[in-house]
């Protein structure tokens, strides 16, 4: 299992109050619990100073690991990689219109 990397998306994430790491991820109208935090990497000195430090978590939820980024200076959350053997139900639905 690889993380594959795509383009940013934003996301809304809930943290925990006292050391940060993520408990879950709204992505759309889906909701997705953290259920393992596979590793944190603090990039503090790889971006120029109006840039700002990023921290980037790997996080297991229900079918699909997730390389979640969170922008200190911004204070954005953004999904920045996505499992490359996600199951379809995991991925943010497109909505579908029924055919007769």
């Amino acid at each position: 299992m690889a993380i594959v990397r795509m383009e940013p998306v934003n996301v809304r994430v809930r943290a925990d109050w006292f050391d940060g790491t993520p408990r879950e991820i709204t992505w759309g109208e889906m909701r997705l619990p953290v259920i393992r935090l596979a590793a944190i990497r603090r990039e503090t000195s790889a971006y120029r100073a109006e840039i700002g430090p990023r921290t980037i978590f790997e996080v297991e939820t229900p079918g699909a690991k997730l390389a979640l980024s969170f922008q200190h200076r911004s204070r954005r959350w953004t999904v920045d990689g996505v499992d490359d053997e996600v199951e379809p139900e995991c991925r943010p639905r497109a909505s579908r219109t029924n055919r007769h």
